[in-house]
């Protein structure tokens, strides 16, 4: 899983969370991407530490609110790759 691609889908879903006024928690998140808590927890790390998520009150800052908002709307790409079988023989 690309962890750069991991911190921009939890920045896109706390964006939306906030423009529709619901408070999201590491549970909620892992619950609705799906993916380990491990991985939603070291990447949240990652992200206050570059100040652009508040984890103590699981909340965008200015600087995360403006890219999030920015990602709305936006395909994303998968967060994990296609199983082999799903992938087409050539």
């Amino acid at each position: 899983m690309d962890k750069k691609i991991l911190a921009a889908t939890l920045l896109q879903a706390l964006a939306l969370a906030h423009a529709e006024r619901r408070a999201e928690t590491l549970d909620t998140l892992v619950e609705k991407l799906r993916v380990r808590r491990r991985d939603v927890r070291s990447a949240l790390t990652v992200l206050h530490r570059q100040g652009m998520v508040d984890v103590l009150r699981m909340r965008l800052t200015l600087s995360g609110f403006a890219i999030g908002s920015a990602l709305i709307g936006q395909t994303l790409p998968a967060l994990r790759p296609a199983p082999r079988s799903a992938i087409a023989a050539a």
